[in-house]
């Protein structure tokens, strides 16, 4: 797979533009009912995805894509410095991320039916890295430990 989705992405909204749907920007978040699509290791699944999509009386199809920014990058190195364990192969990891800022690592299609969304998703092994990081910081928080604190008690 391609370092950057942004091809696939374009490939899907002439796809997608083709086949007469319209295309909501959106991002559908966990909190909704939803289906995820298997794509049955077939990268060209995604087609069968919209033609679905068509067949099922969908009249849009929402799509969100994301792309590395540097200042996103820039602070997911900054939290990680700042957590009360930093690991360096974690920073090192953060740091060859930088070789991706400005590509596209996260696809995701979606369509409505009977009060369920149906989704797609594809992603980049990078993008998947930089996820599992921002996940680990959010999940062990990126509070430093402060002494000054202790040293007010005493």
């Amino acid at each position: 797979m391609s370092d950057d989705l942004s091809g696939l992405k374009d490939d899907m909204t002439a796809f997608i533009l083709g086949h007469g749907l319209s295309r909501f920007q959106g991002y559908v978040t966990e909190d909704v009912h939803s289906v995820m699509w298997d794509p049955r290791d077939n990268p060209e699944s995604w087609k069968d995805f919209v033609e679905l999509a068509k067949k099922a009386g969908a009249q849009f199809l929402s799509m969100d894509e994301e792309a590395l920014q540097r200042d996103e990058l820039d602070y997911l190195i900054q939290r990680l410095q700042h957590t009360a364990f930093p690991n360096d192969d974690d920073m090192e990891e953060a740091r060859w991320l930088r070789n991706y800022i400005g590509k596209t690592g996260f696809i995701q299609l979606g369509w409505p039916h009977q009060g369920i969304m149906f989704l797609f998703e594809v992603s980049t092994e990078w993008y998947e890295r930089y996820q599992h990081l921002l996940d680990m910081v959010e999940d062990f928080g990126s509070v430093a430990l402060d002494d000054s604190d202790q040293d007010d008690e005493h």
